[in-house]
């Protein structure tokens, strides 16, 4: 479905970027192949989304669509962009970027660059990472931020230097957030608000760097004004976004009846599986939604008749799945959430990536 509606967005308009809650390196990775065509779309899919909910056949058709796209469209290509620091992989390559540019334009910062940069490069196990004592996280952290400093102290601008600086941005951002308890509730709800806060950071500099008309795709929570769970999401990628954007940020929710989906036992590791669940009960947002006329459709909730209006502002039970499942069903107000609803009657989880 969001392959559909970038299609029509690129080709009717004018959009130019697909944004996915997905590390800035790997981000980066997929854009380079879009931009050159040197590689396998499969092989790259397999490489940037090992383990993720999108290491699937419809992500490798979306990328093949994209880079075709190019092909056609020389003078006006597509991108693809990773926003997130959410499940973190900084290989020794993108330091690499970082560390060669400040090799080519300042070797006297090098030295410094790569003492700051030791013990951090690279981040390759999340899991392993994390099981560092956190005193040494925290230390890291302070070394990445200060290897930022040194850098753009060197404010020599231009744009190779607009990319290095912000490269160099994606790894502070990165080893900050792996500061986090992920056994203290409080440590991982501060940590997703700066998460939040660093995607909409990471859209908007994409944004006005280049211009670019953005899809931003994301799980509801992130993309909506306000979460269904503000204790684990407290300020929204999507209310950040509204801060810094005003009225040209447009956040779109999906809600779906029945179906199939991918989900894991747990937020922290396991495997990515199929889950089904029946049709929504008497009670929720989606059994009232569902039985609109249409089976899928979508709905402006800025221009819904008054009657609508006062239904959509009033918290219901809300499916709102996301990295773990079960999980409880949310109180959100459609349209305290989200301008644009998307519902479809019935989903199914996508496929598998083929070997």
């Amino acid at each position: 479905m969001k392959e559909r509606v970038f299609r029509y967005l690129v080709e009717e308009k004018g959009f130019t970027t697909f944004a996915l809650e997905l590390g800035w390196s790997a981000g980066l990775r997929i854009d380079e192949y879009l931009q050159t065509g040197k590689g396998d779309a499969r092989e790259i899919a397999k490489e940037t989304l090992s383990n993720s909910p999108w290491e699937r056949e419809e992500f490798v058709s979306l990328i093949e669509w994209m880079r075709d796209y190019n092909r056609r469209n020389p003078g006006r290509t597509v991108h693809f962009m990773g926003d997130d620091i959410g499940s973190p992989a900084v290989s020794d390559e993108f330091f690499g970027r970082v560390t060669g540019y400040m090799k080519r334009h300042h070797p006297e910062t090098l030295p410094r660059l790569d003492e700051l940069y030791t013990g951090l490069r690279p981040i390759d196990d999340v899991f392993a990472y994390l099981s560092k004592p956190l005193a040494e996280r925290r230390r890291l952290a302070a070394q990445a931020q200060q290897a930022l400093e040194l850098i753009s102290a060197q404010g020599s601008g231009g744009e190779a230097f607009a990319w290095a600086e912000q490269n160099a941005r994606s790894i502070a951002q990165t080893a900050r957030f792996l500061t986090m308890d992920p056994d203290d509730p409080e440590s991982v709800a501060a940590a997703q608000l700066y998460r939040d806060e660093v995607m909409a950071q990471n859209v908007t500099w994409w944004q006005r760097r280049t211009g670019d008309k953005i899809l931003l795709s994301a799980q509801n929570d992130h993309v909506g004004y306000a979460a269904g769970d503000p204790k684990l999401y407290p300020k929204t990628q999507g209310a950040f976004l509204r801060d810094t954007m005003g009225e040209s940020y447009l956040p779109i929710g999906f809600t779906f009846n029945q179906g199939s989906f991918l989900s894991k036992d747990a937020a922290l590791g396991g495997d990515w599986k199929k889950f089904t669940v029946g049709a929504a009960t008497p009670g929720m947002n989606e059994h009232t939604l569902d039985k609109v006329r249409y089976r899928d459709y979508y709905l402006d909730a800025r221009r819904a008749p008054a009657a609508a209006r006062a239904w959509l502002n009033a918290a219901r039970p809300t499916r709102n799945v996301g990295t773990q499942y079960p999980w409880p069903d949310s109180g959100i107000a459609i349209a305290r959430s989200f301008d644009v609803l998307i519902h479809l009657d019935e989903v199914r989880e996508a496929d598998k990536l083929k070997p």
